[in-house]
């Protein structure tokens, strides 16, 4: 959540979704991993000629206020990308898919800034959704060289 951070993460991330083609309304997933990576996409891309705007999924609807589980401006019809801090198991995206495609939107793929590669990824796919990683973790530990015991 560093601004240097934000500002990274938003702009590849942006990157990312437009090199897949996704053509999104707006991105977001499910509290709180999600939450900044939505937000610093939303940001960097107001600027780019296709702004896209940015919500959070709640992991349970909240019993007073709105009591909404979507919060931010997602409308019904929206197409969306999904996004996570990290892909292990799957399942935050997936209940976030199921909390968009409930309220009317259209999931376009799932962005990632780390797949850790333990089986979320084809868990995703094998609900018919792309998924996209900025990283995987076998390249973070490629980078950190050799591991002396």
């Amino acid at each position: 959540m560093s601004p240097d951070g934000l500002a990274l993460i938003g702009s590849l991330g942006l990157a990312l979704l437009d090199e897949r083609g996704w053509d999104v309304d707006c991105v977001g997933g499910l509290t709180l991993g999600a939450d900044p990576i939505a937000y610093a996409i939303s940001y960097a891309s107001a600027c780019s000629g296709r702004p896209r705007r940015a919500f959070t999924v709640r992991k349970e609807p909240k019993t007073h206020g709105t009591g909404k589980r979507i919060e931010g401006p997602f409308m019904p019809g929206d197409r969306v990308a999904i996004v996570e801090d990290v892909i292990t198991t799957g399942g935050s995206a997936l209940r976030a898919i199921d909390a968009v495609q409930d309220e009317g939107g259209t999931v376009a793929g799932v962005l990632a800034l780390v797949d850790r590669e333990e089986g979320g990824r084809e868990t995703i796919e094998a609900q018919g959704i792309p998924v996209a990683a900025l990283v995987r973790a076998h390249d973070i530990v490629a980078r950190l060289g050799p591991v002396t015991p």
